[in-house]
């Protein structure tokens, strides 16, 4: 049975995520220490005791859910003898991409710690506050939130793209406020529902190309190693192990859509993994994958007690 480690993006954190585990295990506390020391920052202070407020800054999410996923990861295979070959493939969604190849060894911790906190900063900077915004729809398949999407956008209202493939029947779509807006009424025209989503910048779309410029700087700086398991990348849903590929995909990643119905479609199908284990904090990708591929079966591994499991599973 093929396996694939998933790693989740931005949304799935949470206040005293990665306590029970770095309180557990030595292994998932170094994992908490290197990133507090790469970064200059009690990271690990603000995410045990919050506030929330704080944690969901950008900046500080994305290099505290990866931090999660690399503890979790480094736990199963220095605690439990499970290592990352184990899977023949890695995913992760958006910020989650840099978790999957740190937790692979294409990355060092402490490099993917500092990326992080520069792409969540330079996100931030790429569009100043109220003039993007994202939505979730509900209802309508890829192409007709596309089609939606180019229908919202215009000379006159600016960028809508869409950000997030998820899964059928649930899209993010990304850009200027008033087209984003826009995009919302005609889709609930059609029936369908529209949640705004509460971020401060407007991820994954065209508007987000000067954070697209700092990351190809930031990224040109560090070395990258040939994954230990394939990574199945967001802009293509097809899998590399190519470093120089995958630095590229990284900068492409800043304002291309995430193709994760489609990387679980070829994990599922031409990958051949019949098991997904979503590493760090939450169980949103579980979910995903379980809409998705139905008949693959999908574990969220973010406690001491899921990593026993698993591991015993395996």
């Amino acid at each position: 049975m093929t396996l694939a480690f998933i790693f989740p993006g931005q949304g799935s954190q949470a206040v005293g995520m990665g306590a029970d585990l770095a309180g557990a295990f030595r292994t998932a506390r170094e994992v908490f220490e290197e990133v507090d020391e790469a970064l200059g920052q009690k990271l690990s202070a603000l995410m045990r005791d919050g506030p929330i407020e704080a944690l969901t800054l950008t900046e500080n999410t994305q290099p505290a859910l990866m931090t999660v996923s690399v503890a979790v990861s480094r736990t199963l295979e220095r605690e439990f003898g499970v290592p990352i070959e184990k899977a023949g493939f890695v995913a992760g969604h958006s910020l989650g991409e840099y978790s999957a190849l740190c937790a692979a060894g294409a990355l060092t911790l402490a490099d993917t710690a500092r990326l992080l906190r520069r792409r969540g900063q330079a996100m931030q900077r790429a569009v100043p506050v109220g003039e993007g915004a994202m939505a979730a729809l509900i209802g309508p398949k890829t192409d007709v939130a596309l089609a939606e999407a180019a229908a919202a956008a215009g000379a006159e209202v600016g960028v809508c793209a869409v950000a997030n493939d998820n899964n059928a029947g649930n899209v993010v779509i990304s850009g200027a406020a008033a087209a984003v807006a826009r995009a919302i009424e005609k889709a609930k025209e059609l029936g369908a529902r529209a949640i705004p989503v509460n971020v401060s910048a407007p991820f994954h779309c065209p508007l987000m190309q000067p954070a697209a410029d700092e990351m190809a700087e930031a990224l040109a700086a560090v070395a990258i190693s040939p994954p230990r398991a394939f990574l199945v990348a967001n802009v293509t849903a097809r899998p590399t192990n190519d470093p120089e590929a995958i630095r590229r995909q990284l900068i492409e990643q800043v304002t291309g859509r995430v193709r994760w119905r489609e990387s679980v479609e070829w994990l599922s199908g031409e990958g051949g993994v019949a098991r997904f284990a979503e590493l760090g904090a939450g169980k949103v990708l579980t979910g995903m994958v379980k809409r998705t591929a139905p008949d693959a079966e999908a574990v969220a591994v973010n406690t001491p007690d899921d990593l026993e499991a698993l591991a015993k599973s395996l």
